[in-house]
This record gives C-alpha cells, structure tokens and sequence, in this order.
C-alpha cells in the first residue's frame, strides 16, 4: 500500500500511522492510537528491566566472631535471595584487633560460600578492600541446576515430614 493510501486510511480511522520497521523493505508501519502505543511501549520497557535481576544484588554483613546461630540465619536470606535470581555479596568487616588474624575470616568467608554452593557460586575468591573489609560475590546458579529452596512453615521452623512417612508402618521383625 503505498503512503498517501496509509495515511488517508489511519485519517478516516481517527488513528495514527506509525513507523516500526524502517530499515525492512517495503518499510512497515502500523495503523494505532499514538497514545495507546506509547504506554504498552513503556509497559514493556519497564518489564525488560524487571526481568534483569541478575544486575540486582544484595549484600550481606558478617563479622569472623559471628555466633553460629547468627550465621545460619544470613545463610538462609542469603539461600532466599540466591533462589530469587539476585546476586550477594558477603561483606566480612574486621575491627580493632581482628585485623591481626585475619585467616579467621577467611575461613569463615570460605566456608559461608562452602554452604550456599548448591544455590550459587562466587565470581571470584574473597578479597580484601582495603585493611578492613573482605568481600566475595556469590552469582545464582540457573534454575535447572540449582537446590530446591527449603521449605519453612509458620514462625521459621522447618515444614514438617509429609504424612506418608508419618502412616508408614514401622518393620516389625519377630
């Protein structure tokens, strides 16, 4: 359909003629209300970006005289974030004395990373910034590959056995 024709149709229509692919031949162009495209365009923009989680990130502060039940805790936000595609660092800061022994919070990095390599991997090893702060950076594994996220039930405690192994009869053996 040739231009002159395009326009006079989108003029009878109350529409207006857009432009999608200039660089195709012969150019295509759609018959819409300019308004109406340019909020579903925004909508999908906005989606793409939503979509990018990877760029994402969450940071997680520990220290190496942290208490294990503390540990455990930032170990299953950092599970959370890891299953929800978004990328942690662990972030271990030294004060004072600590930073005389400082292979304490590398193993304590290290094996913070060790626990979590079911849901993610580090980019790199842990590394110091500066003389205070040791930071590693944990990236989701893809979802085929990853462990299931574990199951809570009500206030944190862990879901309880499924009622097929609470009915199995236990082996009675004379």
């Amino acid at each position: 359909m040739t231009l002159n024709e395009a326009l006079r149709l989108a003029q009878t229509k109350g529409l207006d003629l857009i432009e999608i692919a200039a660089n195709a031949t012969p150019p295509v162009c759609r018959i819409v209300d300019y308004g109406k495209f340019l909020y579903e365009e925004s909508k999908r923009n906005k989606d793409a970006h939503a979509r990018q989680s990877a760029s994402r990130m969450k940071e997680l502060q520990i220290s190496p005289a942290i208490d294990p039940h503390d540990l455990a805790v930032k170990r299953n936000h950092a599970i959370e974030f890891l299953c929800d595609d978004l990328k942690v660092r662990i972030k271990l800061r030294f004060r004072g004395r600590q930073k005389a022994h400082k292979e304490i919070g590398y193993q304590v990095v290290n094996s913070f990373v060790r626990e979590l390599a079911m849901y993610g991997h580090a980019d790199s090893p842990p590394k110091m910034l500066g003389d205070r702060d040791l930071n590693v950076v944990l990236s989701p594994l893809p979802r085929d590959k990853r462990a299931k996220p574990p199951r809570e039930g009500k206030n944190g405690q862990p879901a309880p056995p499924t009622a097929q192994a609470a009915e199995e009869p236990a082996d009675e053996s004379p």
